[in-house]
């Protein structure tokens, strides 16, 4: 079986899923490949994960016509409060004061991805699941994949091949484009846990000895948690009781939300900020955390891809050759999108580190600048741009400005 297409997606999660719908109006052939058959059975749980969307995701979502779907079900986060356990310095950015009703909103990761898939099955692109790539081969004018789809053997030919297949890409590692990465030495445990107090909207970010954590709100008294730990304590960490978990959250974070009640299943994994070498290799582009990786705490690591893919689709529909796997056009969103990348990524790691440092005079410097967030409304200002997106100086794709492609 063969399929000639204009562009393969390998990978049909967010990132790839979102590029797909981004592409739908251009009137390419734009080909999905992913490893998981589609769809969300069952009905939500206490544990459904969830994923923090800036205001320019937001956008992003209702120009390709997915935010409809998951508006219902989405939180907004109205404030952000950022403190230092035990210290005087704590920050607190109020949308309103930015003139917003929010800087962005929760959903649950089952809603978004059954809004995708469903933008993706009323368009027309064509879904290969579940289907895994066996072998890709660069060509004059395209690129060869050849798929194992439900016992069949499908060549595919595209002008243009997207990897979006995660951290561990392996047509990244079939391109033998190394990576960069800076070992955190941490790992991050994510539960859904349940406080006393509503959260009233308010997304906190709460830096402890063990560790940074992000507190999310969740429709109804739910909270995302993500918590650092050093590596050296995972086994520790992953061993306590739901009773121990829950003191130990409380004595780190306090008990401004009132007295933790439940916690749901726990997972964890390895923390790494990681940068490909390079995103393009003969018309084969790294997308999403193929190309690069970034600490959670922050929640700023989907946003950028989303940002990424709206740059992408730009590029693709303004090229007047609509070659999608163009070199030049390639370059082009490479070196558009380098600033922002590196800008988010330079925030991300900073804030680990200068929170994660445990010198005396570095806690006293963080604790100033926490106290001048707060007292500085322009710095506040600044910051909340760069939450939402919008802090990167570089010209903002059309998407991410609620504008259309066609």
């Amino acid at each position: 079986m063969r399929i000639d297409t204009d562009i393969a997606i390998v990978g049909g999660g967010m990132v790839g899923a979102s590029l797909a719908a981004a592409l739908e109006p251009l009137g390419l052939r734009v080909l999905v490949v992913e490893s998981r058959r589609p769809g969300l059975p069952g009905q939500p749980s206490f544990d459904d994960r969830s994923t923090a969307l800036g205001e320019v995701s937001r956008r992003i979502f209702e120009a390709i016509g997915c935010w409809e779907g998951m508006a219902d079900g989405a939180c907004p986060i109205t404030e952000i409060h950022v403190s230092d356990r035990g210290r005087f310095g704590q920050a607190r950015l109020r949308a309103r004061e930015e003139g917003r009703e929010a800087f962005g909103y929760v959903v649950e990761n089952r809603r978004l991805g059954a809004a995708l898939w469903a933008r993706l099955e009323s368009g027309g692109a064509t879904i290969l699941a579940p289907a895994v790539v066996e072998a890709c081969h660069a060509e004059t004018d395209g690129v060869r994949v050849d798929v194992t789809s439900e016992q069949d053997q499908v060549e595919v030919r595209a002008r243009l091949l997207v990897a979006a297949d995660g951290v561990r890409s392996g047509i990244r590692d079939r391109l033998g484009v190394g990576v960069r990465t800076w070992d955190y030495d941490q790992i991050a445990v994510v539960a859904n846990v349940e406080p006393g107090r509503s959260h009233d909207g308010v997304a906190y970010e709460r830096f402890a000895e063990s560790g940074p954590m992000a507190l999310l709100p969740m429709p109804g008294r739910r909270c995302s948690l993500v918590w650092t730990f050093p590596r050296d304590l995972s086994e520790a960490v992953l061993s306590w009781t739901d009773e121990r978990f829950l003191d130990e959250l409380q004595n780190a974070f306090g008990f401004r939300l009132g007295r933790f009640q439940r916690v749901g299943a726990r997972s964890s994994y390895p923390l790494a900020l990681v940068r490909a070498h390079r995103q393009s290799v003969d018309r084969t582009l790294l997308l999403g955390n193929a190309a690069h990786g970034l600490h959670p705490v922050a929640g700023q690591g989907f946003n950028l891809s989303l940002r990424d893919v709206a740059g992408l689709a730009e590029c693709i529909a303004d090229d007047p050759g609509m070659d999608p796997g163009a070199p030049d056009l390639l370059a082009r969103y490479e070196s558009w999108r380098q600033s922002d990348q590196r800008a988010t990524a330079l925030f991300s790691d900073a804030l680990i580190r200068v929170f994660g440092n445990p010198l005396t005079p570095v806690r006293l410097a963080r604790n100033l600048g926490l106290l001048g967030l707060e007292l500085l409304p322009p710095a506040r200002a600044a910051v909340a741009r760069q939450g939402m997106g919008l802090g990167s100086g570089n010209r903002i794709p059309r998407l991410a400005r609620g504008v259309p492609l066609a």
